[in-house]
């Protein structure tokens, strides 16, 4: 396991801080000796490949799942939310876009309390905010793949967070809605300050959007700023194969050699 994090953040710099986590169930440990430290203002990807340990990962980072050992660290007041994949919402319920928003606008409200007005008009900002506040009333499950994933965007940013956790969140996308969710985030990151967590199996994803990565590969867990991660030899020690990178229009690229294979 290596870690190029510089030095140990203050806690009112960092939202969140994991500190020799052993990770697991039960018997099975999926790592040993885990640091990690998420920046305020940061956009942290989380990449491996299916079954690595990613969702275990991510249910101990908000707290859903106990660590085997060592702990993690939240911010005191962070609000987080919690945007997951498409295949997890059951769409064959008949609810409007609208309604799966408020799912999220009402997480706030008081217990007992019904959804008020406030709480729509949180909605309906988020809707605007992603440009698609006329598909309000349109049931989510007759929506395509990419307004699908901006309105559970939408119901993220309804409870106005200070950490947005993104799991999969481009999967099943064309390339050019995957590119209007990246850039959309970006800008979020860049004009609010949100920090952003997104976990993906697919390290193009965030080579030209994540600030630092934590990249899990079967030799290991490779952490730190993206240009110390995304180094030639790093990642080809990290997954066995030789791996090369570029820039094409001013973007990262990353190819495997021919006849090799590579699951990041």
């Amino acid at each position: 396991m290596h870690h190029l994090f510089p030095k140990r953040l203050a806690m009112s710099e960092c939202v969140l801080r994991g500190d020799r986590l052993a990770l697991g169930f039960g018997d099975r440990v999926l790592f040993r000796d885990l640091s990690f430290e998420v920046a305020r203002g940061e956009i942290l990807g989380i990449v491996g490949p299916n079954g690595c340990g990613k969702t275990t990962l991510l249910r101990t980072m908000l707290g859903l799942l106990e660590p085997l050992a060592g702990r993690v660290e939240r911010q005191a007041g962070l609000r987080i939310s919690y945007v997951p994949q498409r295949e997890r919402i059951d769409r064959i319920i008949p609810v409007t876009a609208i309604e799966v928003v408020l799912m999220g606008a009402g997480a706030t409200a008081p217990v007992l309390r019904r959804i008020g007005s406030t709480e729509r008009d949180a909605a309906h900002r988020a809707l605007e905010l992603l440009g698609i506040d006329a598909l309000g009333q349109k049931l989510f499950r007759t929506l395509s793949t990419g307004q699908q994933q901006r309105v559970l965007l939408a119901r993220a940013l309804a409870t106005d967070p200070d950490l947005i956790v993104l799991d999969e969140p481009t999967v099943g996308m064309d390339v050019a809605s995957e590119a209007t969710i990246i850039e959309f985030l970006r800008d979020l990151n860049r004009r609010r300050r949100v920090t952003i967590l997104i976990v993906t199996h697919l390290l193009p994803i965030v080579l030209n959007f994540a600030s630092t990565i934590m990249l899990m590969g079967s030799r290991g867990i490779l952490q730190g700023a993206v240009d110390d991660v995304l180094q030639e030899d790093r990642l080809t020690a990290l997954y066995g194969v030789p791996v090369r990178l570029g820039v094409v229009a001013g973007q990262r690229t990353l190819v495997v050699e021919r006849g090799m294979g590579l699951n990041v």
